[in-house]
């Protein structure tokens, strides 16, 4: 069962005619979600739409960059950077992709059993707690996991866009109920990420990060998981797992440089859920992923495995660089823990 959040025909977020991140990639998710659970909706429990409330954001981000942002939404928008558009619908958009992670851990709390998507836009992990960034405005996995935090959960962020996801790295760097990992490109966009970068004097070691080469494929970020994430998790008593799904890291997506296919989607999916106690405490939000047809296929992928309705016949991939990125995130995760 899976427990869904669509922003459907409230998606007022223009980005303009040539932009990346468009409209139409939540259609190709759509599609995604109808490969893998069929035409009908008998496996889809939809929640509501709702925005996030200013106290639920400001929980991750500062309140004089939600009134900023508001008011210059409000005023017609432009540009944060080049590359991250605002227009006029952008700011109410943006709060209900940030209301719609808590929308679907609310409904999976309340289930107990299921897995949930966060199918909105714009995506959200490069968003900062002053500034948006990325083609991101708010940090919607942030806004999340700081609620469940607030809960009294321990709140696993798996990241496998293939960009660096340093604005839920900044947000939860200091704070020991959010373990952070990121798998990416390096070097890549935003330039952050290293192995080094491990967590805050308040919270040492709650960072992990995989600067992997260009040309990596699945087989580096399968082995990060089950060489040093999964004692991680363990070690930090997950309570709650989501995953910061970009799918830019398939050898189609035009934006990067690693080699994944669907099934690696398929097999991560496995191996992250697995990381959460009982059922229906794992959420997938959608970030990357800017080729439309690897897009439907990853999402498919990833859904299918997690639902176990469908199998993608785009296989795993093995091989490629990426052995010294994971020997060395392991090694520092044993001095820490020495000196711990």
């Amino acid at each position: 069962m899976l427990v869904l959040h669509d922003l459907g025909e409230l998606d007022h977020h223009d980005t303009g005619e040539w932009h990346p991140e468009r409209p139409e990639r939540l259609e190709a998710v759509r599609r995604g979600l109808a490969d893998a659970l069929g035409p009908g909706d008998d496996d889809i429990v939809r929640v509501e739409p709702r925005a996030a409330t200013h106290d639920e954001i400001v929980r991750v981000h500062s309140s004089r960059y939600v009134w900023s942002l508001e008011r210059f939404a409000e005023e017609g928008g432009g540009e944060l950077d080049p590359d991250t558009p605002v227009s006029a619908g952008s700011w109410d958009t943006a709060r209900l992709a940030a209301g719609g992670g808590l929308a679907v851990v609310d409904e999976l709390a309340r289930r107990g059993s299921g897995v949930g998507f966060v199918a909105v836009r714009p995506p959200g992990h490069h968003a900062r707690p002053g500034i948006g960034m990325g083609f991101c405005l708010l940090n919607n996995v942030a806004v999340a996991a700081a609620a469940l935090a607030e809960a009294g959960e321990k709140v696993l962020i798996v990241d496998w866009d293939v960009h660096h996801g340093n604005g839920t790295q900044d947000i939860f760097w200091d704070d020991p109920r959010v373990l952070y990992v990121s798998m990416h490109q390096a070097p890549m966009y935003p330039g952050t990420g290293r192995i080094g970068e491990t967590g805050g004097a308040a919270a040492p070691g709650t960072t992990i990060n995989f600067p992997l080469p260009e040309g990596a494929t699945g087989e580096s970020y399968r082995r990060a998981i089950d060489e040093v994430v999964a004692d991680a998790s363990a070690a930090f008593g997950t309570t709650w797992v989501l995953i910061s799904a970009g799918y830019d890291a398939h050898r189609d997506d035009p934006l990067a440089g690693h080699a994944l296919a669907a099934g690696d989607y398929a097999e991560l999916a496995t191996r992250v859920a697995a990381l959460a106690p009982g059922d229906g405490r794992v959420a997938v939000f959608l970030e990357g992923g800017y080729d439309l047809a690897a897009l439907r296929r990853s999402v498919a992928a990833t859904v299918g495995r997690l639902t176990g309705t469908y199998e993608s016949d785009e296989g795993p991939t093995h091989g490629g660089p990426g052995d010294e990125t994971i020997g060395a995130a392991r090694v520092f995760r044993e001095r820490l823990a020495d000196r711990g």
